[in-house]
């Protein structure tokens, strides 16, 4: 691989996996469209139909960031934004909540249930794809910034 390939880290000249996302709708039509587009940018997607699939790869797959339908048979998106939250292995993992409601009052009820971000149907998959890779740098962010603070404590 050259030095210019996105998958080899410059640091350690080894390859790094692919991000990992969790694209939980119901709706199979927008599975597949969003699945193509994010694979075609070299992310690895695992999807669900449903909220207990949903949590159930959430805790196999350990995504980097879960894109979460909010109205889904069952459990509702916001259902499972809450539970993501209290699992203390998925808890900052980031949430993008996507829906067919766009009212004001829906996109507060996302976001105070732990979403990051919210975006409404019908999606653009370039919008799409720019909100996922902001979440994804303020992550890696956050992540670094807590290593920091670990190893500045452990001195």
């Amino acid at each position: 691989m050259s030095s210019s390939d996105p998958t080899m880290s410059a640091a350690a000249s080894t390859p790094t996996p692919p991000q990992t996302i969790l694209l939980v709708d119901d709706e199979q039509d927008l599975l597949d469209l969003v699945s193509y587009n994010l694979e075609k940018e070299g992310y690895e997607v695992v999807t669900a139909r449903d909220g207990e699939t949903a949590l159930e790869h959430a805790e196999t797959h350990d995504p980097d960031l879960v894109v979460l339908d909010v109205m889904m048979p069952n459990m509702t998106g916001i259902e499972v934004c809450r539970r993501l939250r209290e699992n203390a292995k998925l808890r900052l993992t980031p949430i993008l909540m996507l829906t067919a409601r766009g009212e004001e009052s829906d996109e507060i009820k996302g976001l105070e249930a732990g979403a990051d971000d919210y975006l409404a149907k019908p999606i653009s998959p370039r919008l799409l794809l720019s909100r996922i890779r902001a979440l994804l740098r303020r992550g890696e962010r956050e992540e670094t910034a807590s290593t920091t603070q670990l190893r500045v404590h452990d001195l």
